[in-house]
């Protein structure tokens, strides 16, 4: 258990320092929709998440091509 939660704080650690680096990444945007569809249930807006898969999402896959590329280098 205890190198479990060791394990859980390394990784947040981790994602925090990654989302400070690359803040040009929406990343509460991102971690607010999951949390949405994922716990939202029946009060989902479909209309928004259509939106958001052909407005929004592709130059978020763009920026985060680039940060990959970033990440490899």
């Amino acid at each position: 258990m205890q190198r479990m939660k060791l394990f859980r704080s390394l990784t947040i650690e981790q994602e925090k320092n990654l989302r400070e680096k690359y803040s040009e990444i929406p990343w509460n945007d991102v971690i607010g929709m999951r949390n949405r569809l994922v716990h939202g249930y029946f009060d989902i807006d479909l209309d928004r998440v259509w939106d958001t898969i052909t407005e929004d999402l592709p130059p978020l896959i763009d920026e985060l091509k680039q940060l990959i590329e970033k990440v490899k280098s």
